[in-house]
């Protein structure tokens, strides 16, 4: 007897989508059935042509909590991600109050997090001068790697390494993975006083984040270490990496669903929502980054969920000089890329492999982000043909600002299934995740 079946006509499988019958027992699926194959269980759900994905695996996300906890809390990110078919969240060492630079702060943040994620949640480290001598101990204890600024992070508690800081860290921990915000400060210009986005935009071109990208590729080559380009904005910027992976390097790079989707050219004057760093750029350079994202090039798609209180964006001024930089779109991620994916002839099980797999096998999750037999029954029901406009009141994150307000997607989640649990933002089931080593 089996705890729970599910069927769909349209089950998103590693090698696509076909339909099939999916059984779990125990928090894993233990079978991968024809879709009318009888199961003896007491909960049996035909979804029909409502489509079965795994789990998505959201591997950039920061949840502030705590110390900014009024930015964001683990409650609130972790429904707003299963209310977006995210099962995973790996969050971010920054914001929060101490950043997770030590063994001692990463207690203080699973304490702050224990009892209250409604999914599963991982944690990198953080790389700042002064305590790669910690980095080994922080490894040790599970972190899934390093995050590490080449330029201000915008807080002063997580300051920026120099590239020879970044060498000396990947030497340190060579097997750790790092992940890098690549923004070369001598690139970046300074804003005047109640900026526009395209004055915001002209502060940070694409060369800072070349100069950045070839700074990481190269703590790569001299140490043989991994290193991962964090939310990849500048599409001139892919010809670096395509070099360093043909050299053998061990150099990946995400992007996020805003770099994809918006256009700068499209902004609304004063419409801080939409400030992040790297800025968004225009659709030839979106179209560039779908193009490396279908070619592998580009290894997944992650969100970058960066809220803060809606002051902090200040709409009242529209100044994007003083606006907090960040998107936050963990609840949103799926349906912003199904859409434009669908309408650029890309399929769902491009999408899943995008979301799901890839940057679950970036985190070493190999039970995480797949449909099949012993992996995790994170599952999520979602219609691919419905559709719906963004309203912010309906967002489960704390603070409700998006740059999606208002936009019709296509892709409704209908259920998310937590180890074969439907999640319903009551009971927190949701364990903390560490680094598996091979």
């Amino acid at each position: 007897m089996v705890e729970l079946v599910l069927r769909s006509r349209r089950v998103v499988l590693g090698d696509g989508e076909r339909a099939a019958a999916v059984a779990v027992s125990g928090g894993k699926v233990v079978a991968v059935a024809g879709y009318d194959d009888v199961f003896d269980t007491e909960i049996d759900t035909d979804l029909g042509e409502t489509a079965l994905l795994p789990g998505l695996v959201d591997t950039h996300v920061h949840v502030n909590e705590p110390g900014r906890t009024e930015w964001e809390g683990f409650a609130s990110a972790t429904r707003a991600a299963a209310a977006g078919g995210v099962t995973v969240i790996v969050d971010m060492p920054l914001n929060s109050l101490p950043p997770t630079v030590d063994v001692e702060a990463l207690g203080i943040k699973q304490a702050a997090a224990r009892g209250q994620t409604f999914v599963d949640v991982g944690f990198w480290g953080g790389a700042i001068p002064g305590n790669v001598s910690k980095l080994p101990a922080l490894h040790a204890a599970g972190v899934f790697g390093f995050k590490a600024f080449l330029a201000d992070s915008g807080v002063p508690e997580f300051p920026p390494v120099s590239a020879a800081e970044l060498r000396e860290a990947v030497s340190v921990v060579p097997r750790a993975q790092f992940v890098v915000h690549a923004e070369d400060p001598d690139h970046l210009g300074d804003l005047p006083g109640s900026a526009t986005y395209g004055e915001f935009l002209a502060s940070r071109p694409v060369e800072a984040e070349h100069a950045a990208v070839s700074t990481a590729i190269d703590a790569a080559r001299q140490t043989g270490g991994r290193v991962h380009i964090l939310h990849l904005s500048a599409a001139t910027a892919l010809p670096l990496i395509e070099a360093a992976r043909a050299e053998g390097l061990r150099v990946t790079a995400e992007t996020c669903p805003h770099y994809l989707t918006l256009d700068a050219d499209q902004i609304p004057e004063g419409a801080t929502e939409f400030k992040c760093c790297p800025p968004i750029r225009d659709a030839a350079n979106a179209d560039l980054l779908w193009r490396a994202l279908a070619d592998g090039l580009i290894t997944c798609v992650v969100s970058d969920h960066s809220p803060c209180t809606p002051e902090l964006k200040r709409r009242d001024t529209g100044d994007f000089a003083a606006a907090w930089g960040g998107i936050a779109s963990v609840q949103l991620g799926l349906p912003v890329i199904w859409t434009s994916a669908r309408a650029r002839g890309y399929s769902l099980a491009d999408v899943v492999d995008w979301m799901a797999r890839r940057p679950a096998d970036l985190v070493g999750l190999r039970d995480k982000g797949r449909i099949e037999v012993g992996a995790d029954a994170d599952l999520v029901a979602f219609d691919p043909d419905d559709t719906f406009v963004v309203e912010p009141a309906r967002l489960h994150h704390k603070n409700p600002v998006t740059p999606y307000a208002g936009k019709k997607l296509a892709g409704v989640v209908r259920t998310t299934w937590l180890r074969g649990h439907a999640v319903t933002g009551e009971s927190a089931r949701g364990r903390f995740l560490t680094r598996k080593d091979a």
